[in-house]
């Protein structure tokens, strides 16, 4: 077996996420679950699917998998025969291993043990799910309240979760009695050792169910639409995600369902740019309104303001707001809007406005300053830079 035998079992690739593989080993399980699918092979493709599971579905043996193949993931030596410095334990005193006492435990675990301890038929929180939300800029500033909705795994309404037909209860299972695992021996340099497996009939569940619910096939989940109400605070931002609890995927023998995370993305606005709590406005004046000052209505998100621009203002300057920008998520108030002036220069002007131009030219004196190396607009932006 090469180290990506488990990957081809599920259908994915070898650097799918943990969400791929989960949704690839349920479409897997459900299709090749032996209570449901009587065709020859396919309890055996159910015990291939469920150990290739078991092994991927954990970080550590995934990782070990990865790299030394089954063996590593089963917790074999990851070199030589085995044998520590010349000595191979067949002269170990006559011990076979069974008479290590505490020691068996200690080996135990490392060929597949630590899962005695774990009871296959408590309470397991389902998987949580992620949504995203697209906001408008307003939205994002004052805060709103969305309706989301989304498919998720639910509790069965036919079984109640149980997997079993209505009238019908899972059985315990006959051969692991109920603990989803069967205790194996294995040869090994030090001789025989025990270690422990899932369970090949139940598939660690613990349980039997003989008469599988209709619905959800003896899952006990069914696939739902769900729709829940999600209040978006003011001032959230693109990346930051809400935590609904209880909004995920249904749990596993009674357990609670899982959580949703809402995704916030943000829009971006065709007037304003945003930083944090500060929001930013490019306002464009002509150079009557720089040169002269002027009074002007300047849009926020919090609606037109009066802004004085004093003579002689020049292009690149900025004017703040107080409070009109977003407010902070954490620690309160509000932020500032910063306004920046741009010089926006004519590029078609009628003959009323070139004569005009021309005046005023000729009475600031710039036809005597440069007669010949400057041109007119030269002499215009010459002057402004003056005042």
């Amino acid at each position: 077996m090469n180290n990506t035998e488990f990957y081809e079992r599920l259908g994915v690739a070898k650097d799918a996420s943990q969400d791929d593989i989960k949704k690839a080993y349920r479409k897997m399980s459900k299709k090749y679950h032996p209570d449901l699918n009587k065709e020859a092979g396919a309890e055996q493709k159910y015990k291939d699917i469920q150990e290739a599971y078991e092994t991927l579905s954990d970080s550590q043996k995934r990782a070990a998998y990865d790299q030394y193949g089954a063996a590593g993931a089963n917790g074999g030596f990851g070199g030589g025969a085995g044998g520590f410095g010349g000595f191979d334990g067949a002269g170990f005193g006559g011990f076979d291993g069974a008479g290590f006492g505490g020691f068996e435990d200690i080996f135990s675990s490392f060929f597949g043990g630590g899962s005695a301890s774990r009871n296959p038929n408590a309470p397991r929180q389902g998987d949580d799910l992620q949504y995203r939300v697209d906001l408008s800029f307003e939205e994002a500033i004052f805060g709103t309240e969305k309706e989301v909705k989304y498919s998720r795994e639910a509790s069965c309404g036919t079984c109640s979760g149980t997997g079993a037909k209505p009238g019908t209860s899972p059985v315990t299972c006959g051969k692991c009695h109920g603990s989803g695992i069967m205790t194996v021996d294995t040869q090994t340099p030090l001789g025989m050792m025990r270690r422990q497996v899932t369970c090949d009939r139940c598939h660690g569940r613990g349980q039997e169910i003989t008469s599988p619910c209709q619905t959800c096939r003896g899952t006990g989940h069914e696939e739902k639409v769900h729709t829940v109400s999600v209040k978006v605070p003011a001032g959230v931002e693109t990346g930051q995600q809400i935590r609904l609890a209880g909004q995920g995927e249904a749990g596993f023998n009674g357990g609670p369902y899982g959580d949703l995370f809402v995704i916030i993305n943000v829009r971006p606005s065709d007037k304003f740019q945003r930083d944090g709590a500060t929001i930013y406005y490019s306002l464009d004046l002509n150079f009557v309104q720089a040169a002269l000052g002027d009074t002007i209505e300047v849009p926020t998100v919090h609606g037109a303001v009066e802004l004085t621009i004093p003579a002689g203002t020049q292009t690149g300057k900025t004017f703040r707001l107080k409070g009109k920008g977003a407010p902070r998520l954490r620690g309160g108030g509000q932020g500032d809007q910063h306004v920046t002036v741009k010089l926006v220069t004519p590029t078609k002007l009628n003959d009323a406005q070139k004569e005009a131009l021309k005046s005023f030219a000729a009475a600031s004196g710039f036809n005597e300053v440069h007669p010949k190396k400057k041109g007119f607009f030269d002499k215009v932006k010459d002057a402004f830079e003056d005042i």
